[in-house]
């Protein structure tokens, strides 16, 4: 029984509230160029990923040989 409690590992609690925070705070201190860069940067990736044609064979399935 005193085994068991030393072989538990606690691990620390997360603070997402000021991970978050954290994020604003940075994102406050970009210029404005910086957002336009990242702003086109994203808008970049959503259009290439809208059109993008998606195809998928499972790795185990072969073409039938006529």
């Amino acid at each position: 029984m005193k085994d068991e409690k030393l072989n538990i590992v606690e691990e620390p609690a997360v603070d997402y509230e000021k991970a978050e925070l954290d994020q604003l705070k940075l994102a406050l201190t970009r210029s404005y160029t910086e957002r336009f860069f990242i702003m086109t940067r994203l808008m970049k990736m959503d259009i290439m990923l809208r059109n993008a044609k998606i195809t998928h064979q499972p790795p185990d399935v072969k073409p039938e040989k006529k």
